[in-house]
């Protein structure tokens, strides 16, 4: 598989970890599995038009996660030992509700950058990886 960076300047959130972010949601959305190899880092400079070290950054930090390897000369590719992609009848199950809840949140004039906080606030209570 192929993935395709986009970059959102108006959330606030580096471009690298954006990049990071991408990645780790491909791969747990069955998107990239492991063995998949990642655009080239003068592909990702080329496309999006950032620096190279950006784009290193990211990768770095995907390898210092063990979400992928580098292999000098090769690329970069999803890791062997990279998460295992949600079921997709886990997906099919609990899609549906979450639709409804975004579709709540859109009626109740959340924007996106709201929807996020909101989630990850839900989130951190429910993993207890509230931030002090």
């Amino acid at each position: 598989m192929v993935i395709h960076f986009r970059l959102d300047p108006r959330t606030g959130t580096p471009p690298y970890a954006q990049l990071v972010q991408q990645v780790r949601r491909a791969i747990v959305q069955g998107v990239l599995s492991p063995r998949d190899q990642l655009p080239t880092a003068r592909e990702v400079v080329k496309a999006l038009a950032i620096n190279p070290n950006t784009v290193l950054k990211a990768y770095t930090t995907l390898e210092h996660e063990g979400l992928v390897v580098s292999r000098p000369g090769l690329g970069t590719f999803v890791a062997d030992t990279a998460p295992a992609p949600v079921a997709e009848k886990v997906r099919r199950r609990l899609r549906p509700d979450l639709n409804s809840w975004l579709a709540k949140a859109r009626r109740a004039g959340l924007d996106e950058e709201a929807v996020f906080a909101l989630f990850a606030s839900a989130v951190d209570d429910a993993f207890g990886s509230g931030v002090a």
